[in-house]
């Protein structure tokens, strides 16, 4: 079975399958589908499905343009599971969010291997890319083949490869990003790695998939634990008359031993908020508490609070309660320029205000309608920017600062602006840092 793959790899004679045509998988297969590896996109999601057969892309990293060619270039997207056992690679890209508890929910990967298991057979090679807890390919995987009388490395084979995409970045595209490649056995590995050198630049091997799982949450717990500490410290600079900017900018001179991280509104996307709570979730397990990296999260998760709080000081300077004011908020993705809202504390600091009974308002070109999710309640569309008629509005609060916005008209034509960013100057009178 090996030497077969193996084979059919080397010659590009190979099928993938990748599970899952979000902001992970579609990238990926379009990567794919640029190296002329054939491709088959599968998920559950009707619309997503017939908008890709339409050469209709529904993210903003990826052009209409893009879809032709892939298309052009033979993937095939469905809905249909079955397609599984005429792929030769499985790719599993899917979310692994947070249920009401803090706790990882795996329904994804789970109901995603019920529909599919019936269609694994002898010779295919299976990898997994979710961020997760250390253990889980195996946990999820090995079951499924042993009930299946599959044994790994010899009949199918096992790998993960944690993804790496940074939506918005137009500097580090997947194929210059180093990816992670694991596997249950070395044939396991040589094969995974043998795969995405189709479509990256260069591979890292790690000894096994538990290291490589780990080494996901590490990334994206270094940067929550990053975020959080200048969160803080924005909250001891203000309170100090200090700009937290403006003390950054200076400490970045420093060429060794300091990585500038940037304080906002909270965290946001589908991994940094929600991976420390995956570690925490499993260290449990292991009986250890992990009080520094659960510290960093709880602070993120209060900034939006904060945001609010400080929107309702700027107004009461001006005799202006936050009660029944109009705010308008400028971005709600979870970052500059992307489409991507997964998480976003723009949807937090949106719930705190309408408790309050505030009248809000949003603009972000990128988001056209806030829909009800799992976390929220809430429905609001995208309304048409006018810089002019900025001044109707008691506040503007920034919140995602997409390089669209032109910020000196936002400064020339505002009342009050919360600028939770950093992209104006502190010293105006009518912009409040917060």
């Amino acid at each position: 079975m090996y030497k077969t793959l193996n084979e059919k790899i080397s010659q590009n004679k190979f099928a993938v399958g990748i599970l899952g045509l979000g902001y992970v998988g579609l990238p990926l297969a379009k990567q794919f589908c640029l190296n002329k590896v054939k491709v088959f996109g599968i998920d559950i999601d009707k619309k997503k499905i017939s908008n890709l057969k339409k050469n209709i892309s529904y993210i903003k990293t990826i052009q209409n343009k893009d879809i032709v060619l892939m298309n052009k270039n033979k993937f095939m997207p469905t809905t249909n599971f079955s397609i599984v056992k005429k792929c030769d690679v499985l790719i599993f890209c899917l979310p692994t969010p947070l249920d009401k508890h803090q706790n990882p929910d795996m329904s994804y990967i789970t109901n995603t291997l019920e529909a599919t298991k019936f269609f694994f057979k002898k010779g295919q090679l299976f990898i997994l890319e979710s961020t997760t807890y250390p253990g889980t390919t195996e946990e999820f995987f090995l079951p499924i083949f042993e009930k299946k009388r599959f044994k790994v490395g010899k009949d199918v084979f096992l790998g993960y490869s944690p993804e790496r995409e940074d939506p918005g970045n137009e500097k580090y595209s997947i194929d210059k990003i180093t990816k992670i490649v694991s596997g249950f056995t070395i044939k396991c590995l040589n094969l995974t790695d043998s795969v995405y050198n189709f479509v990256v630049k260069s591979t890292f091997k790690v000894k096994n998939i538990r290291t490589a799982e780990m080494t996901k949450l590490l990334e994206n717990i270094y940067r929550c634990i990053n975020v959080g500490l200048v969160n803080e410290l924005k909250i001891v600079c203000q309170k100090m008359g200090l700009d937290i900017f403006d003390i950054i900018k200076a400490a970045t001179t420093k060429p060794f031993g300091f990585q500038p991280f940037y304080p906002g509104p909270g965290l946001g996307g589908h991994c940094i908020p929600i991976d420390p709570f995956i570690l925490t979730w499993k260290a449990k397990q292991y009986k250890v508490n992990t009080k520094f990296i659960e510290l960093a999260g709880q602070i993120n998760e209060q900034m939006p609070s904060y945001v609010v709080s400080n929107l309702q000081n700027a107004l009461s300077i001006n005799n202006k309660p936050l009660t029944k004011a109009n705010i308008l908020i400028l971005g709600v993705a979870y970052k500059k320029n992307v489409d991507d809202i997964r998480e976003s504390p723009s949807l937090e600091v949106i719930e705190i205000l309408k408790k309050i009974k505030a009248n809000i308002f949003y603009h972000d070109p990128y988001i056209k309608k806030i829909e009800k999710s799992r976390h929220h309640n809430l429905f609001y569309k995208s309304i048409k920017l006018n810089y002019i008629n900025l001044s109707k509005f008691d506040a503007i609060v920034i919140l995602t600062d997409h390089d669209f916005y032109d910020y000196q008209k936002i400064l020339k034509f505002s009342k009050l602006i919360i600028d939770a960013r950093g992209r104006l100057e502190a010293d105006n009178k009518k912009v409040f840092r917060s």
